[in-house]
């Protein structure tokens, strides 16, 4: 089985992220520039209140036996220092039911249901 990581993380944190990945052996990644808010709501600097605070996503489909070694990497690099702190970001893992390879047309990771007993 395949599975989806969704990572959101700080924009400076990216490129980090992206080699740890890569280094690891895991170089599919698609980028994207984001922007939202978490459970502080923003942020305040001064009067300005800035309500989507500028944020990068990274989505990888990794095999299942490999989420926990990936996760850790993300988390690792995508951390601010020791302890980390707010705005550093969330990872979200879904399951893949089945993937295409367009130019080959090859499909994979297919989810397969057993037959009732």
């Amino acid at each position: 089985m395949m599975i989806m990581i969704r990572a959101i993380i700080r924009p400076e944190k990216a490129d980090d992220v992206l080699a740890a990945l890569m280094d690891a052996g895991f170089p599919a990644v698609t980028k994207y520039s984001v922007a939202g808010r978490g459970k502080q709501r923003g942020i305040k600097i001064g009067e300005i209140t800035y309500d989507e605070i500028p944020k990068t996503m990274l989505l990888s489909v990794v095999h299942v036996e490999d989420k926990e070694f990936v996760i850790k990497t993300i988390m690792d690099e995508a951390r601010s220092g020791a302890k980390g702190a707010f705005g550093d970001g969330k990872i979200f893992v879904s399951e893949v039911e089945e993937v295409f390879t367009i130019s080959s047309g090859i499909r994979e990771g297919m989810v397969t249901e057993e037959a009732p007993a």
